[in-house]
């Protein structure tokens, strides 16, 4: 079960989100510095945190529940970008890009969650 969690094509693709999640948001408004921006950036580092987390636990049913927590900070975190959208913080093709990347890392996690869960230790 212990992979070096930077050979993950989920870590990869969460750490990508995270990234750009940064550098859109560098852009947000003064006034969100620790409303919505710190929000967004807090949750999409928790997805590739607890995906990391998850990695070096020693038990199959610790690196479930891990990656079932990363998959709601995606979704925490999906709800903010479209917020910031709503609010006109991003351009169309920011939100589409990030949207794109969250929903890549969504299908990832489901991926490795269903691997996990049909192995037998």
């Amino acid at each position: 079960m212990k992979n070096h969690f930077e050979s993950l094509n989920v870590f990869q693709e969460a750490h990508k989100l995270v990234l750009l999640a940064y550098k859109y948001s560098n852009n947000f408004p003064k006034a969100e510095l620790f409303g919505l921006t710190n929000q967004l950036r807090r949750a999409v580092v928790s997805i590739v945190a607890n995906i990391v987390e998850g990695n070096a636990r020693n038990h199959q049913k610790e690196y479930i529940q891990f990656l079932y927590l990363s998959n709601g900070s995606l979704e925490e975190a999906k709800y903010h970008l479209l917020l910031a959208r709503d609010l006109g913080y991003f351009s169309t093709d920011q939100y589409e890009e990030l949207q794109n990347q969250a929903e890549l890392v969504g299908k990832l996690l489901f991926g490795l969650m269903n691997y996990w869960k049909t192995r037998k230790m």
